[in-house]
């Protein structure tokens, strides 16, 4: 059974970039407690990477959120300043949707995930249902270590996540 603590998008237009966010500002500091605790304790880390392309707004995520973030090679596609000395002892997961499907790459039944990130009702979410098809593998997710968009998405996001079986912590 391997430990993991997965950083879902703390990428620098989600905290202070084209959607910025005094939430995800907020919340970085306990991420970085989180995760340096979670690596002295022998879990393995996991970055992902929000990741689009100059066409973001001709896609389908770019129909229904008209702003251009996270295009690849970009300042803002980038793990945030906070959190990069951590990063760079991480897998780096990019991402070109809400959710990865390379999660099973890594981690396997009877594994335990925690998670924390941005934007909590779009890609945190998103992942951790994700990760909950793969067969007994517990997900806790750090609520005071993500971040929505609104606060309203933010709640509805940790409800769904706790309906699907998710620890909320």
């Amino acid at each position: 059974m391997a430990k993991w603590f997965v950083v879902v998008d703390a990428q620098v237009d989600f905290v202070t970039g084209s959607l910025p966010n005094p939430a995800a500002q907020a919340a970085l500091p306990k991420i970085k407690e989180a995760a340096e605790k979670a690596l002295a304790d022998g879990a393995k880390l996991i970055f992902t990477l929000d990741t689009h392309y100059e066409d973001y707004l001709q896609t389908s995520e770019g129909k229904h959120l008209p702003v251009k973030h996270c295009i690849e090679g970009t300042d803002g596609w980038r793990i945030v300043d906070e959190l990069q000395d951590l990063a760079n002892e991480a897998i780096i997961l990019p991402k070109e949707h809400f959710g990865s499907n390379l999660w099973t790459e890594y981690i396997a039944e009877g594994d335990e995930v925690t998670m924390c990130g941005f934007v909590s009702s779009i890609c945190v979410v998103s992942n951790a249902l994700t990760i909950k098809q793969i067969e007994g593998v517990e997900v806790n997710i750090l609520k005071d270590c993500c971040a929505g968009l609104t606060n309203e998405d933010h709640e509805a996001a940790m409800t769904v996540m706790k309906c699907c079986q998710c620890n909320i912590i």
